[in-house]
């Protein structure tokens, strides 16, 4: 019998089934979200949930009781740097990198992006230093050097690709549009389901200090696969603007995830 506590830090769209996932293996899970309401909802729910809120200033609630006796930590806190608030995403982490050591936890899994990977370093695997130009992609990198470099902890890092499934379709919010750019880019994604396959593999192997690119290993051409997939959903399928044809584009793949973890993908993309 599993007898192994797990923190989620983040019990969104990923963190929620990865949850319930784990707790139906025998492991003891807790998790935090962002405000008390969301707490008492998930708690409501069946949830062992903290409220935990980080921010630049620190961190408020109860991220005590969230670190107490835990085996591992999964980090699943997004940089929010979409959306330009200027907020400070490595100044959030190191607040919490302190917590973790406060409480003495050792394990962690850091959930990151393909997106410390730049467009011009093309085809990827874990063996390529990212070298990203985006200022998410430098924060999202700095966070991952900030863990892995720590020496009281063990980190492995997952950085995954555009993640799909359960109501995240990206097809969506693409059909219709008229002359989208990078037709010709692989597409890089990920289903939620190997998601929390992976993260499970990791610890039943108990593969810490390792990085996985967790992205699906096909990669069909962006136009090719969003003009299909609208049109399975019933969509008026986008258009793509002409493609220049130097273009150099990112395709990541994973050698870790069959050499470490001797994992295969389950769901299709």
């Amino acid at each position: 019998m599993i007898n192994k506590t797990i923190a989620i830090a983040g019990l969104g769209w990923l963190g929620q089934p990865l949850a319930f996932r784990l707790a139906t293996l025998g492991y003891t899970v807790k998790g935090s979200v962002t405000s008390v309401e969301k707490a008492t909802l998930l708690q409501q729910n069946g949830f062992d949930a903290y409220p935990v809120e980080i921010s630049e200033n620190g961190i408020k609630g109860e991220v005590k009781a969230l670190l107490n006796n835990v085996d591992c930590l999964i980090i699943m806190i997004p940089p929010g740097l979409r959306k330009n608030t200027g907020a400070d995403y490595v100044l959030k982490m190191v607040h919490l990198l302190e917590a973790i050591k406060q409480a003495s936890v050792s394990k962690i899994i850091l959930v990151s992006s393909t997106s410390v990977y730049d467009d011009s370093q093309g085809n990827v695997t874990e063996k390529d230093v990212p070298k990203p130009e985006t200022i998410s992609g430098k924060q999202l990198r700095q966070v991952e050097e900030l863990f892995f470099n720590s020496e009281e902890l063990h980190t492995t890092i997952v950085r995954f690709g555009g993640l799909i499934g359960g109501s995240r379709q990206p097809a969506k919010y693409l059909a219709g549009r008229k002359d989208l750019a990078d037709g010709n880019a692989p597409v890089n994604l990920i289903h939620r389901d190997d998601c929390i396959s992976i993260l499970i593999e990791i610890l039943k192997k108990d593969a810490f200090g390792k990085v996985f690119n967790a992205v699906n290993p096909k990669h069909p051409k962006k136009a090719v696969y969003y003009i299909q997939k609208t049109k399975e959903l019933g969509l008026e399928p986008p258009t793509f603007a002409e493609a220049v044809s130097n273009e150099t584009f990112k395709k990541v793949d994973s050698e870790n995830l069959k050499a470490i973890l001797n994992y295969s993908f389950k769901v299709s993309i």
